[in-house]
């Protein structure tokens, strides 16, 4: 840790909790000591002219002038009450007006104005009165006091500066304490996000492989007869649907046990480019070939100069409505309407006689051979048109079937 930072973090300490003392404390300390030595000395050379040996009051005076240097040892830990005792005994001794001046920058230093004030009242007090009682001949008394006015703003002002520089030591310490922690936290919640987004796509494609493998095991367990032909090609599809789940679920679990960014970094650059809206025919064939009706629609103007990213958006949405269809209406005929023009966006609408009460939150029995559902994708789907600034309709039909409808903007 800096040395200034340590110094000032000490501010932050309760009053009178000892300290340990460091290297520059004890220079410190030592030039105070020294200072205050140099400054009684002059001021009792000056009231006492004819030193210790003329009179009791210049030995009293110099003894407890050397006491007061001694007791600057526990300034920092009692700054307040050594301050008080040194300024009201600068008032009669001489000795101790160094003594007295290093307390009251130590006051400044290592407390707040409203405890530093009642001080500086008390040594400029005990200023006057000292000098009332040894007047100088050569200087008007106002001027004196003045004189003593300003060594004391100055010293004060001196103290104040330190404190004011330690305390925006502190406050840059914490300022950049902060900033290190927004940005891990940044960090932590881009990567989360980036995990979300792809555990959300794996949810797509991981529930369209495997309805497609439910549908071709529930194909070969109904129809225990099928000619050799038609259980080879279903084996294959089973065989070449759950190769492909485990490749997209192998790619989501290393990208969510990246416990650090480059990990992560290095896992989402392995991953598989991501479908668009140009691969939805091969994904309505792969369906078909499972087994599913589908009536097709697209209109898609200016195909080339569809963003990727809404191309993506809009071949999940059809995945996910595909899906849907397969566990919830296995059997039925699938209508898949997609449109779309620069500046009047992509709507993706899918339809299939599911009965009501399926897709919205309802429950119904189970049947056999029926897959089981999340009840997350359309959630899923919700949240995906809505950060890319589009909507999500879906509901029951009056016919007693299911809509799926969403929208997505394509800027022009």
């Amino acid at each position: 840790m800096p040395l200034a930072v340590a110094i000032a973090e000490r501010e932050l300490l309760p009053p009178g909790m000892p300290v340990k003392r460091l290297t520059r404390d004890w220079i410190v300390d030592g030039v105070a000591f020294l200072l205050a030595i140099l400054v009684g000395v002059l001021t009792y050379a000056d009231a006492f002219p004819d030193g210790p040996g003329q009179e009791t009051l210049a030995v009293i005076d110099l003894v407890v002038g050397a006491l007061t240097c001694i007791a600057l040892w526990w300034r920092r830990r009692w700054p307040v009450q050594i301050a008080i005792v040194l300024g009201v005994l600068s008032s009669a001794i001489a000795f101790s007006a160094g003594a007295a001046a290093v307390a009251l920058f130590t006051v400044a230093v290592h407390r707040p104005a409203r405890v530093v004030l009642p001080v500086i009242a008390l040594n400029v007090v005990s200023a006057s009165v000292y000098t009332a009682v040894h007047p100088d001949d050569d200087m008007a008394l106002i001027w004196q006091l003045l004189l003593v006015a300003v060594i004391v703003a100055a010293i004060v002002g001196w103290g104040t500066a330190v404190r004011g520089r330690r305390h925006l030591i502190l406050s840059l310490r914490d300022r950049a304490r902060r900033a290190e922690n927004e940005q891990q936290l940044q960090v932590s919640q881009a990567r989360d996000h980036e995990r979300a987004r792809i555990a959300r796509e794996m949810h797509d494609v991981l529930a369209h492989r495997i309805s497609l493998l439910s549908m071709h095991a529930g194909a070969l367990e109904f129809r225990p007869d099928a000619p050799p032909e038609e259980v080879a090609r279903a084996a294959g599809v089973i065989r070449s649907s759950a190769h492909q789940a485990l490749e997209d679920l192998r790619e989501v679990i290393g990208v969510l046990r990246g416990s650090d960014e480059a990990g992560a970094s290095e896992a989402t650059s392995t991953t598989r480019p991501q479908p668009t809206l140009d691969d939805v025919p091969a994904l309505l064939e792969e369906s078909r070939a499972a087994g599913m009706r589908i009536r097709e629609q697209l209109a898609i103007e200016q195909p080339d100069a569809l963003p990727t990213s809404v191309g993506r958006n809009a071949y999940r949405v059809v995945q996910e409505g595909l899906t849907n269809a397969r566990k919830h209406a296995p059997g039925a005929v699938v209508d898949v309407v997609v449109s779309g023009a620069p500046a009047v966006g992509v709507t993706i609408e899918i339809r299939n006689p599911t009965p009501v009460g399926v897709l919205d939150g309802a429950s119904r029995p189970a049947v056999a051979g029926e897959i089981p559902g999340s009840g997350t994708g359309i959630i899923g789907l919700g949240e995906r048109t809505a950060l890319a600034g589009g909507r999500l309709d879906h509901g029951p039909t009056a016919d007693g079937g299911f809509r799926l409808r969403a929208w997505l903007p394509w800027p022009r």
